[in-house]
C-alpha cells in the first residue's frame, strides 16, 4: 500500500525556466502546498542554463503562480517560495552535474529532506537521453543499492518523471525506454500524461467497476461502437513549429486518447493498485489490431484546416508551419480490439484543431433491442418507429459529467421520446475539477504508478498508430475542412461505412 502522504524529498526540475515549469508545474505544486498535501519537508530545485540567484528565480515564478494557481496570497507564496532554489547548469554536459549534485545536497540539508530525489524532465524531447545518460554517470542514482538494503522502503530513492512525447515513432520510443532502463528501474520511471490526471478519466474505473448496472453491459454483446473525441476550437496558434513536426496523431491519439481507450476497454484488475491496472491496460494495447498498409486508408480520415468563413487564417502559412505542409490537424481512426470482450466492436478515435466546439468525451452507443416491439405502432405514431439507440456520454472536459440516454413513454398517449439521466460533476461535488499535474506529481512522490504509462503501453500505442503515419495518406488534405466545423467529410464517411454517426453536440448542448 502506497503512503497517503509522501515522504520528504527534493524535486529537481530540469528546464526550470521553460513554459511548462512556470505555467503548470510550479502553480500545481503551489496549489498542493496550500492544500497541505506536500510533505512537510521538501525542496524544489530548478536547473537551467540561465544565470540566476534563488531570489531572482522566485521572482521570475511569482507572477505565474499568481495567475495560474487556483488560489493565491502573498503570505502563502512567501512560505512556499522559501522551498524553491535554483542551479545554473547545462544538464546536457556531464561535468555540470557536480554543481547539480552539490545544489541538491544543499537544498536537502536546508529543508531536512534527506536524500530521496524526484527528477522532472521539463525540457525539449531531444534532450531527454543526454540528461538521462548524464544522470547515470553522475553518481546521483543508486537504484541497485536499494535492492540490497535490509529495509529498502526506508532507503532513499531516486525517481524520474518524463514528459510526452515519448519518441516520435516506435524506434525512437524504444531508444528512450532503453536509455531510461539503463539508469532507472521501471518502478522508478513515471511517464506522465496529464490526461490521466483528469477527474473524469480517473472516474472511468469507478463508473465501470463500482456499478453493477454498467459492468455486465460493457462488452460486445450490448455495445455497438465506442467514440472517443478530443476537439479544440483554437488552431495551432504559437505552437506551429512543434505541431508541424508532430501532427494530430502523434500529439493526441498515440498519447492521450489511446490511454483513454485502454481505460474504457480494459478487463477488471485483480485489485486497485498500480501494477494490476497497468497490466490490464497493456493487454488492451497488445490486442489492438494493426492495420496493414492497404487497410490504413479505409480506417482513417485525415484533415488540415484551411481559411475560415470569417477569414480565419489557414494552417498553412502560420508561424513555424511550412508553406507546403501536409501535417494533419485532424485525425479520425478506427481501432479494433481483438479479444473476447470487444471483438467486432469498432472504437472510433478523433481529434482536431479549429473544430466546432471544445470537447473531450467518450460515447458508448448500445445495440438496438433484438426486436423492435413498437414498430407496428409507427403508422399512427411516427415517434414509435426507428428509435435512436441508448447512449452513455462521459464528458471529460468541459462540463465534466456523465449522461445516459434511454427511451420513455409520453404521458397520456402512445408516443416515445428520448430522455436523459444526467450527472453533473461540479453541481454534485462542488467547484472545478483539480488541475491534473498536481495529483500526478504527488503520486510520483508517493511511488504510485497507477496513472503513469508502462514502457509496453507506450510502445504498443506506437505500433497501433504506425500505419496511419504514412505520408501517402496526407496527400491532398490541405484545406479539406473549414475552421468551426467537425472536420472533413471523410470523417463522416468513416463512420457511415460501419452504419454509425458521430456524436456532434450543438454549441449549447451538454452531453
Amino acid at each position: 500500500m502506497k503512503p497517503a502522504v509522501p515522504g520528504p524529498c527534493v524535486l529537481v526540475v530540469f528546464g526550470a525556466s521553460g513554459d511548462l515549469t512556470r505555467r503548470k508545474i510550479i502553480p500545481a505544486l503551489y496549489d498542493l502546498f496550500q492544500r497541505g498535501q506536500l510533505p512537510r519537508r521538501f525542496a524544489i530545485l530548478g536547473v537551467s542554463r540561465s544565470g540566476m540567484s534563488d531570489e531572482a528565480y522566485r521572482d521570475h515564478l511569482a507572477q505565474w503562480a499568481g495567475e495560474m494557481a487556483r488560489q493565491h496570497s502573498e503570505a502563502a507564496w512567501s512560505q512556499f517560495a522559501r522551498h524553491i532554489h535554483y542551479c545554473a547548469a547545462d544538464a546536457t554536459r556531464v561535468d555540470a552535474f557536480s554543481a547539480v549534485g552539490a545544489a541538491i545536497e544543499s537544498a536537502g540539508a536546508r529543508h531536512e529532506c534527506g536524500s530521496s530525489i524526484l527528477f522532472y524532465l521539463s525540457v525539449a524531447p531531444q534532450l531527454y537521453i543526454p540528461i538521462i545518460d548524464n544522470l547515470a554517470q553522475s553518481g546521483l542514482i543508486t537504484e541497485g543499492k536499494r535492492w540490497c538494503s535490509i529495509n529498502r522502503d526506508e532507503t532513499p530513492w531516486q525517481r524520474i518523471i518524463v514528459e510526452k512525447p515519448f519518441g516520435v515513432d516506435l524506434e525512437s520510443a524504444r531508444s528512450l525506454n532503453r536509455a531510461l532502463g539503463r539508469t532507472f528501474e521501471e518502478e522508478s520511471i513515471f511517464r506522465i500524461d496529464h490526461y490521466l490526471g483528469k477527474e473524469l478519466v480517473q472516474n472511468l474505473l469507478v463508473l465501470r467497476f463500482a456499478n453493477t448496472i454498467f459492468e455486465p453491459l460493457w462488452n460486445r454483446r450490448y455495445i455497438d461502437h465506442v467514440q472517443i473525441t478530443a476537439a479544440e476550437t483554437v488552431g495551432v496558434e504559437s505552437r506551429g513549429e512543434f505541431y508541424d513536426r508532430a501532427g494530430a496523431i502523434r500529439d493526441m491519439i498515440q498519447s492521450h486518447l489511446l490511454q483513454v481507450l485502454a481505460l474504457v476497454a480494459m478487463e477488471p484488475p485483480g485489485r486497485y493498485a498500480d501494477a494490476p491496472i497497468r497490466r490490464e491496460k497493456i493487454k488492451v494495447t497488445e490486442a489492438i489490431r494493426i492495420a496493414t498498409a492497404e487497410e490504413a486508408a479505409g480506417r482513417c480520415a485525415l484533415g488540415q484546416y484551411g481559411r475560415g468563413p470569417r477569414d480565419e487564417a489557414p494552417y498553412r502559412g502560420g508561424k513555424g508551419v511550412a508553406p507546403d505542409s501536409s501535417t494533419e490537424t485532424f485525425a479520425a481512426i478506427r481501432f479494433d480490439i481483438d479479444n473476447w470482450r470487444w471483438s467486432g466492436v469498432p472504437f472510433f478515435v478523433r481529434t482536431g484543431k479549429a473544430m466546432a466546439r471544445k470537447l473531450t468525451e467518450v460515447v458508448l452507443t448500445f445495440r438496438q433491442p433484438p426486436i423492435d416491439l413498437f414498430s407496428s405502432l409507427s403508422e399512427a405514431h411516427a415517434s414509435c418507429g426507428n428509435r435512436p439507440p441508448n447512449r452513455l456520454v462521459i464528458n471529460i472536459q468541459p462540463d465534466e459529467g456523465i449522461s445516459l440516454r434511454f427511451e420513455g413513454k409520453v404521458p397520456g398517449e402512445m408516443r416515445i421520446e428520448s430522455v436523459k439521466l444526467d450527472f453533473d460533476y461540479a453541481a454534485r461535488f462542488g467547484g472545478e475539477a483539480i488541475e491534473a499535474y498536481g495529483p500526478l506529481i504527488l503520486d510520483a512522490m508517493r511511488g504510485d504508478q497507477t496513472l503513469f504509462k508502462h514502457r509496453d503501453e507506450v510502445e504498443g500505442a506506437w505500433r497501433a498508430v504506425a500505419p496511419f503515419l504514412d505520408p501517402a495518406l496526407r496527400r491532398g488534405i490541405a484545406g479539406n475542412y473549414a475552421p468551426g466545423t467537425w472536420g472533413p467529410p471523410e470523417s463522416e464517411h468513416l463512420l457511415a461505412n460501419s452504419g454509425c454517426t458521430w456524436h456532434n453536440p450543438g454549441i449549447e448542448e451538454t452531453r
